[in-house]
């Protein structure tokens, strides 16, 4: 562990914000690509993101209350597709119970552009 001396400039600390969309919260970095729940846009789309939470980096630190004043994340859409199956197996011993379902999530892949604070 390297301790920061007073006065000496933190290397390579990045801005970050958290977003709220798809009832989750996200916690994302320019550049990072995050699977949020589906959005109904087209691959190449650009979307803007709003519900900003918080946005920080280096030493400042914003707190929204719910949200930071016109912060906005910007994102391109890079895939829309379903996550990997699941199997809900339902049993109850000694019933002669049983359901079997499979479910696939669907997805949007974003990747983040830029965020605008």
């Amino acid at each position: 562990m390297r301790i920061r001396l007073e006065g000496e400039k933190q290397e390579g600390q990045r801005m970050y914000a958290v977003i709220k969309t798809g009832g989750k919260q996200y916690r994302v970095t320019e550049g990072d690509v995050v699977r949020v729940e589906k959005l109904t846009k087209a691959v190449g789309d650009d979307v803007v993101l709003d519900y900003v939470l918080l946005v920080g980096g280096g030493e400042s630190l914003k707190i929204g209350h719910p949200t930071v004043e016109g912060a906005k994340v910007e994102a391109k859409v890079v895939g829309q597709a379903r996550a990997k199956k699941i199997i809900v197996f339902k049993m109850r011993r000694r019933k002669n119970y049983r359901r079997k379902a499979g479910h696939r999530q669907p997805f949007t892949a974003l990747k983040i552009t830029a965020i605008n604070v």
